[in-house]
């Protein structure tokens, strides 16, 4: 470390280390030599995780996060090195160390789960071989070490360890494979547990679950936790204390409680207000976005590094560069870098206020309650049934439901309950079983796209949650653009290049990156490209599948109010499948709910969410981490995973693992659909007054919400 840290910063005894920290980082600087220069990714880190702690890392892609990690495992590229600072693990120094005793601590002392659990985890090897190897490099006998596998399996919850000690990895849910990657680094009970965002691409429940797992296991075994994430809600609910890195230095960090209370950094201020929240919706209130950009590694020499985005700063900002401040906070120390730190809270806000919607012909909005809008999108009786190894797999089951011109449905409901099959029947790309009713217009629209006209092509577009995956990186942005155009709206030369460029504006994208190719640019930017690809032939319905879940909360926040305006300006209407209750509950106008291909519950996304509504709702609804928001009471656990398709339970679906099943009538009666009132419908057995009574909504409550009379069942 180059010279003491300022002495407005809590001063780190290193010497108490092995005693009191499980990890301490004091002046961390790392480099990545990228163009033959040494470019700083990290620039005077200082933090501690106590042992037992959790502390949490936040930040947006890019800010050095994933480097903490790698440079605590002594695991950087090539071309990265400290370039100053400390790193103990319980009290050794991970510099000094040798590779041998690198390789001993690595096995005993430090573990780390990945986002990703199917690239952590050979496909080509039985989960026990994997488990049992991270016990047989801690020194454990093969017939020991398959002992202690099965012992840690049951540990993590997993129901059946015998039968997913013999599986492979592709045969578990993705769930399943995050508690056995967890199981494998929990197996040498290591003092540190790093995990980088470890439940992205879950759904809600199995998130939960594994959240739980972790805390509980943390309990049991007094484990420390470096928690990475961009999930502001998981932070809150996970950790202790957390700090938040901005271009790669921490410019905030506290009690978790206090910072997100009462942060003291614009940074901080700016990444809470993006977040959709209880109560906030597209028809009333723009979210809060950050302007700009991350600058390069290493391009700010003078002043703070967040001037160019804060709109707080001054020439001050731009000239010094803000010492950490320490203050007292409700649950410690709290830390910021800002020179107006007292002022943080006192951010201007950007424009929130949701823009006038288009008026239509008539002069009426197309969100209009009392002018309804026309029928753009009708599926009536919709199954899919897939053949597998001569075994009929009932992917989606019997759905109707409608969609409105201007209106925003959105599909919710664990991973594997079929909404992006349902979502793929409509766009053609599958084929539904006979008896099956697409409409577009009123007119019948053919099951498979290859059987469509231009215009009905055109109409029914979609974009998918990796843009990566969907755009061509070789290609620039203006050609995967132009071909668009010129396939779709059969344009050449000035008239395209005209309708380019208003397609580019539609959708924020500065010109400067139309002669870019997509490698070059953020995933933001990223998915804007994919957006105006999709509008290119003015749309009638735009499915848009996980389009922000692997966006940082800024960035889907200005893709959220840019989904938001489209619609008003051009009518458009979007079908949104989403993990993210919030973000689906900010965007749609109503919510139809799926589990095992059944439709369980649809209607506005008020009622759906106030309830009363169905177990299975209540279930997804309790287990979404909310932040700065009451609990709605203790999260319902479901028993066992979602059954197969290929044999799907007898009566209700969803009765092998209902909290409030009723008895023999759920598992022998497919129960029908009971008018919840405004439209609301759930498929239960329980009547709708029980279901008011059990989850505690006041009917009144409940119908001055919808905007109707109170409802008598």
């Amino acid at each position: 470390m180059n010279g003491p840290p300022p002495a407005s910063f809590p001063a780190f005894d290193v010497s108490k280390s092995d005693r009191t920290d499980a990890l301490t980082v004091v002046g961390l600087t790392v480099t990545y030599r990228i163009r033959g220069r040494d470019r700083e990714v990290l620039h005077d880190v200082s933090f501690r995780v106590r042992r037992g702690e959790a502390y949490g890392l936040v930040g947006e892609s890019g800010c050095g996060k994933s480097t903490v990690a790698m440079a605590t495992l002594r695991y950087l590229p090539r071309n990265g090195k400290v370039k100053a600072g400390k790193i103990l693990i319980a009290g050794q120094d991970v510099q000094a160390l040798d590779a041998d005793a690198l390789r001993t601590m690595r096995a005993t002392a430090i573990s780390m789960v990945y986002q990703d659990p199917g690239r952590a985890l050979n496909p080509s090897m039985t989960i026990a071989r994997q488990v049992a190897e991270a016990f047989e490099a801690a020194g454990a006998s093969r017939s020991e070490a398959l002992a202690r596998t099965l012992e840690m399996l049951q540990r993590v919850r997993i129901s059946a360890p015998e039968r997913v000690m013999d599986s492979y990895p592709h045969q578990l849910s993705g769930g399943m494979q995050q508690r056995v990657v967890i199981a494998m680094a929990l197996a040498s009970n290591p003092a540190l547990l790093i995990l980088d965002e470890p439940t992205t691409g879950l759904d809600a429940t199995v998130e939960a679950e594994v959240l739980d797992l972790v805390a509980q296991l943390r309990k049991e075994l007094g484990t420390a936790v470096l928690f990475i994430s961009h999930n502001l809600a998981v932070i809150g609910r996970m950790c202790e204390r957390v700090g938040v890195l901005y271009a790669g230095k921490l410019v905030e960090e506290g009690a978790t409680e206090d910072v997100f209370a009462r942060p003291r950094h614009p940074y901080t201020v700016g990444l809470l207000r993006c977040l959709p929240t209880s109560g906030r919706s597209k028809e009333h209130e723009r979210l809060d976005t950050i302007a700009g950009q991350l600058p390069a590694p290493g391009s700010v020499t003078q002043g703070c590094i967040y001037a160019d985005r804060c709109r707080l700063a001054d020439e001050r900002c731009r000239r010094e560069a803000p010492p950490p401040h320490r203050v007292a906070g409700a649950h410690g120390d709290q830390m910021s870098r800002c020179h107006y730190h007292e002022r943080a809270m006192e951010l201007p806000r950007t424009s929130t206020e949701a823009p006038t919607p288009r008026s239509g012909a008539d002069g009426a909005s197309p969100a209009d309650a009392a002018a309804p809008s026309a029928l753009v999108l009708r599926a009536e009786r919709v199954s899919k049934t897939f053949h597998v190894s001569g075994v009929a797999l009932r992917a989606v089951d019997d759905v109707s439901l409608d969609l409105a011109s201007g209106e925003t449905l959105g599909l919710v409901g664990e991973s594997g309950s079929g909404k992006t099959t349902l979502a793929k029947l409509m766009l053609g790309l599958l084929s539904p079983d006979a008896g099956s009713v697409l409409e577009l217009d009123g007119a019948p629209l053919p099951a498979r796209v290859t059987s469509r006209n231009d215009e009905q092509v055109k109409s029914l577009q979609i974009v998918f949650q990796n843009p990566d995956s969907a755009l061509n990186r070789s290609h620039s942005v203006k050609r995967l653009i132009g071909r668009a155009l010129s396939r779709l709206a059969a344009l050449r030369g000035t008239a395209q290049d005209e309708r380019l460029a208003a397609l580019a504006a539609a959708v924020r994208l500065p010109d400067r990156y139309l002669g870019a190719r997509t490698r070059q640019l953020s995933g933001g930017l990223k998915q804007r490209v994919a957006i105006a690809r999709a509008f290119a032939g003015e749309p009638r319905v735009v499915v848009c599948d996980e389009p922000t879940s692997a966006l940082d909360v800024s960035v889907q926040a200005s893709i959220l109010n840019l989904l938001a305006d489209l619609q008003r300006e051009r009518g458009v209407s979007y079908v949104f499948i989403s993990h993210d209750l919030h973000v689906v509950r900010y965007l749609s106008d109503r919510i139809a709910v799926l589990y095992l291909g059944r439709l369980l519950e649809i209607g506005p996304a008020a009622a759906v969410f106030d309830g009363p509504h169905h177990p299975y709702t209540e279930a997804l609804l309790s287990s979404a981490p909310a932040l700065g928001e009451p609990a709605r009471g203790e999260r319902i656990r479901l028993s066992g995973e979602m059954p197969s398709a290929a044999a799907p339970p007898s009566g209700c679906v969803f009765h092998t693992r209902c909290p409030r099943k009723l008895g023999a009538v759920c598992e022998e009666q497919d129960p029908p659909f009971a008018e919840a009132g405004d439209g609301h419908r759930i498929r239960c057995h329980i009547p709708i007054e029980d279901l008011r009574t059990l989850q505690g909504v006041k009917c009144a409550a409940h119908s001055e919400a919808a905007g109707d009379a109170p409802h008598e069942a």
